[in-house]
């Protein structure tokens, strides 16, 4: 029997940092699994996942929320017949609404593979604070639908985010169990608690990508032809834009630490080849937060999200012009 956590949280919330976490913690007697969505086209997360000692499945672009989602099922009945994990957690797009996937999750059919426990939010306090977001449908039903709210990224609040918190508690949090911390750190044994919330949650318009050509600019492949590609996205309000580097193409760190910080989109995240290992990139607005490693990944991976439409042109222009060396 698989037990299984649905981990969810708006976008930037640090839901992939605390999966890192989770990881790092793993019962060595145990086999642990990872399913996760992403919401743009190249999949970041996989490549940050990988190699943590859990099997990993990715849907990157897809509508893992839709119960009628073939790439969810096919995902979870994967890992639960081939696998056969004793744990699960299932890291949806921070788009994604949790109903349809609590559905899958309870349904009778499952019950002799899995048990469901505890569901998890991660929540930024300052988003409570941003109008965009709190009114948002999807950021409204994760918490709804948590068992427990893993209040994040403490160590950048501010008191009128300490606030927020303490008045979305008192009204909203109904008796749940609220944990505040950084980095995503929490004791692994949250993830054993049951699931007793089982309020109904409304329907909302969740995520389909809507799949956009290449441009033109996209595919003039000047030197190193046909060592990359970029794909699109979009859905609910929010654009993504998408580049795969292969393994002989690397960057000049300076230059791609400054492209992603100045990066005029709310939304940065990569895993990038530099001249000796590598750099994770991890930017939601103005926070920045950068790892470098001795090992490099087989290819380079740049995702950017905005909520509005960017110059997708422009910024590939520049990132195109800091490949530091292209391999014979």
């Amino acid at each position: 029997m698989t037990r299984v956590n649905l981990i969810t949280g708006f976008l930037g919330c640090g839901k992939t940092t605390t999966l890192l976490h989770l990881l790092a913690t793993k019962p060595d007697n145990e086999k642990w699994a990872v399913l996760v969505n992403e919401f743009g086209e190249i999949g970041i997360d996989g490549s940050l996942l990988a190699e943590r000692g859990a099997v990993l499945k990715e849907i990157s672009g897809g509508c893992m929320c839709c119960v009628n989602g073939l790439p969810m099922q096919v995902g979870l009945n994967t890992l639960l017949k081939q696998v056969k994990p004793d744990r699960l957690l299932i890291e949806p797009t921070g788009l994604g609404h949790p109903k349809q996937i609590l559905s899958m999750l309870s349904d009778p059919l499952y019950q002799p593979w899995l048990t469901l426990q505890a569901t998890f939010c991660l929540l930024d306090p300052r988003q409570l604070r941003q109008p965009r977001v709190k009114e948002n449908e999807n950021f409204r039903n994760q918490l709804l639908a948590a068992d427990i709210i893993i209040a994040n990224k403490k160590d950048c609040w501010q008191p009128e985010d300490e606030s927020a918190l303490e008045n979305w508690r008192q009204t909203e949090a109904e008796g749940r169990l609220v944990i505040t911390t950084t980095r995503g750190q929490i004791d692994r044994a949250l993830l054993d608690k049951p699931r007793r919330n089982l309020r109904p949650l409304a329907d909302a318009a969740h995520h389909h990508p809507v799949k956009q050509p290449l441009s033109l600019l996209s595919s003039l492949q000047l030197a190193g032809a046909g060592r990359w590609r970029r794909a699109l996205n979009e859905g609910q309000g929010y654009f993504s834009c998408g580049w795969v580097f292969d393994s002989e193409t690397v960057f000049e760190t300076i230059a791609i630490l400054e492209w992603a910080r100045h990066a005029p989109v709310s939304r940065v995240k990569g895993v990038i080849r530099l001249g000796q290992g590598a750099v994770y990139i991890n930017r939601q607005g103005e926070d920045f937060h950068i790892e470098m490693h001795p090992t490099a990944p087989p290819d380079s991976r740049i995702e950017l999200i905005n909520d509005q439409p960017a110059d997708w042109n422009a910024l590939q222009h520049k990132l195109l012009n800091i490949r530091l060396t292209i391999k014979a």
